[in-house]
C-alpha cells in the first residue's frame, strides 16, 4: 500500500512534522503495511491528541477507515468494534437504545483506539475510573503484521502496557468494551460557584459521590480569589426528573448546529485583557442551582464549534495537563495557579477534575488527586511558563499527560511516571522499541 507525504500536527496545531501516511482499509491492509513498511510507525486516529504524539515521518498510519462495529451484546451491553470507529457513532447509535460510554472525554470526535491508547479519563474518574477499565479485550498488529489478542488475562503485560500506551505496542485494529445503561439522555446537573480554590476543592470533596463533577477555573483571579471557579456536578437524569413532554422522548438529543471557526483567527485577540473579560463574565453568568441539561452540552460543549483550535491563530497552541496527587493537590494547584496568574498567560479554557485512584496502565495519567488543564498559545513566554509548572509538578510528585503534551522533558516524564521502565521492558520483549516510535516517543525516550 503506497504512502504520500503530508504535513499533520495535533489538534493543538504544534508542531507541524512532515509524515509518510498510509491509510489502510482493513484489519488485513493493516498487517500488509507493516509487512512492507520496515520503517518506524505509529497509529493515527482523528489526530485530537494535542501534541506530536500521533506523528511519525516514516510512517503514520491513519485508522480512521477501519470504522465497522462488528458485535453488540444488548444484555452485556459489549460492543466489538474497529479501531478507527469514531466514540460520536457510538454515542449516535446507542444512545437512543438506553447506552452510554462508561468514560467519555471532552470531545465525542475521538476514535476507540485513541481512546484506549490514551487511556482516557472524564468527568466520573474519581467514581469510574479510566476507559480501559472498560476494555475486555484488543487486537494489537504488532511488527511483522501478527495480530495478537491482548485482555486481562491474554498477554496481558502488552495489555498493560497498550492501554495508555501511547500507540507504542502497536497498532490497534478491534477492540472490545463495555457500555452503561442509562434512562433518559439528559444530566441532572448542579451548578456551584466557588469564590476560590479553597472553596472548589471543598465543593468537590462534597460531592464526591456524583457520578460527575469538572468545575472551569478563572486563571487570572489572583490573591483573595485565587482559582476561583464554576462546579459542575452531575448525574444521568431519570424519567421521573423530567416533564411529560420530555419524558415521551426520554433519549432525544439537542443537537446544536455546530457553529465553524472560519480562519485562523489573528494572536493579538487572546490576550490578557480579552481572557480577564471573558472569565469574569462567565464566572458571573453562572447561575447556581440544579437544572436538566442535555448530555451534549454537558459533556461536549466545545464540540458545538467545529475547528475552535484555530482561535489560537496560525501558530497553534500548546494544552498543559498535570495531575498531582490527592495530599499534595491544594498546596502544588496554589502554586500552579500563582505562577500562571503572575505570567499573564491565563487560559480561558481551564478545567479542574478530581481523579480517583491511579489506573492499571504501565503509562496511564491518571492517579488519585486533581487535575489541571489549560490550553496556551504556542510562543516563547509559554514555553517558558510551562517549564517553571514543570518542575512545580515534579516537586510534588505529580505528572504531565501525555496525550496533551507537545513539549515537556524526558526527565519531567521519567519523574512522573514510575512505571515507564516496565513498560520499556515489554517494549523490548515484544521487539516493538524500534518498530513503532513517534515524534513525541523520540522526544521523551519512551
Amino acid at each position: 500500500m503506497s504512502s504520500r507525504p503530508v504535513a499533520l500536527a495535533g489538534w493543538g496545531r504544534y508542531p507541524v512534522v512532515q509524515c509518510d501516511l498510509v491509510a489502510p482499509g482493513s484489519p488485513e491492509e493493516v498487517t500488509r503495511v507493516l509487512r512492507v513498511h520496515d520503517s518506524a510507525a505509529i497509529a493515527r486516529g482523528s489526530g485530537r491528541s494535542y501534541g506530536d504524539s500521533s506523528l511519525s515521518p516514516e510512517c503514520t498510519v491513519l485508522t480512521t477507515r477501519l470504522d465497522r462495529f462488528l458485535a453488540f451484546d444488548n444484555v452485556a451491553g459489549t460492543l466489538t468494534c474497529e479501531a478507527g470507529a469514531l466514540l460520536s457513532d457510538v454515542i449516535d447509535t446507542f444512545v437512543p437504545r438506553g447506552w452510554f460510554p462508561p468514560v467519555t472525554p471532552g470531545t465525542k470526535f475521538v476514535t476507540i483506539g485513541g481512546m484506549i491508547a490514551s487511556d482516557v479519563h472524564g468527568k466520573n474518574h474519581h467514581i469510574a475510573g479510566s476507559f480501559c477499565d472498560y476494555v475486555t479485550s484488543l487486537d494489537l498488529a504488532v511488527d511483522g503484521g501478527e495480530i495478537l489478542r491482548c485482555s486481562p488475562s491474554e498477554n496481558p503485560d502488552l495489555f498493560h502496557a497498550t492501554c495508555g500506551g501511547m500507540g507504542l505496542t502497536g497498532i490497534i485494529v478491534r477492540a472490545t468494551f463495555r457500555l452503561k445503561r442509562i434512562s433518559t439522555s439528559r444530566i441532572a446537573q448542579t451548578v456551584v460557584r466557588a469564590s476560590n480554590l479553597e472553596a472548589a476543592m471543598d465543593t468537590f470533596e462534597r460531592y464526591k459521590d456524583s457520578t460527575y463533577s469538572v468545575a472551569w477555573i478563572d486563571c487570572f483571579a489572583s490573591r483573595a480569589t485565587l482559582g476561583r471557579s464554576v462546579v459542575f456536578a452531575g448525574e444521568h437524569a431519570t424519567p421521573d426528573q423530567l416533564t411529560e413532554a420530555e419524558r415521551r422522548q426520554s433519549f432525544a438529543r439537542k443537537i446544536r448546529s455546530a457553529k465553524r471557526v472560519p480562519v485562523d483567527m489573528p494572536a493579538f485577540l487572546l490576550n490578557k485583557t480579552s481572557i480577564q473579560v471573558f472569565n469574569t463574565v462567565y464566572y458571573r453568568l453562572q447561575r447556581p442551582g440544579e437544572f436538566i441539561v442535555d448530555l451534549e452540552s454537558y459533556f461536549y460543549p466545545l464540540d458545538a464549534i467545529h475547528q475552535w483550535n484555530r482561535m489560537y491563530g496560525r501558530e497553534g497552541f500548546v494544552q498543559y495537563q498535570c495531575v498531582l496527587p490527592l495530599r499534595a493537590s491544594r498546596s502544588g494547584l496554589t502554586e500552579l495557579l500563582i505562577q500562571i496568574a503572575d505570567a499573564g498567560l491565563g487560559s480561558f479554557l481551564a478545567v479542574l477534575k478530581r481523579l480517583g485512584k491511579e489506573s492499571f496502565g504501565y503509562l496511564s495519567f491518571p492517579m488519585e488527586g486533581y487535575t489541571l488543564a489549560l490550553d496556551f498559545p504556542a510562543k516563547s513566554q509559554t514555553f517558558e511558563l510551562l517549564a517553571r509548572l514543570d518542575d512545580i509538578v515534579t516537586a510534588h510528585g505529580g505528572r504531565v499527560y501525555l496525550t496533551k503534551d507537545a513539549r515537556t522533558s524526558a526527565r519531567v516524564v521519567a519523574a512522573g511516571y514510575p512505571r515507564l521502565a516496565t513498560f520499556r521492558d515489554v517494549r523490548r520483549r515484544y521487539k516493538l522499541h524500534e518498530r513503532f516510535q513517534s515524534v513525541q516517543s523520540r522526544r521523551l525516550e519512551l
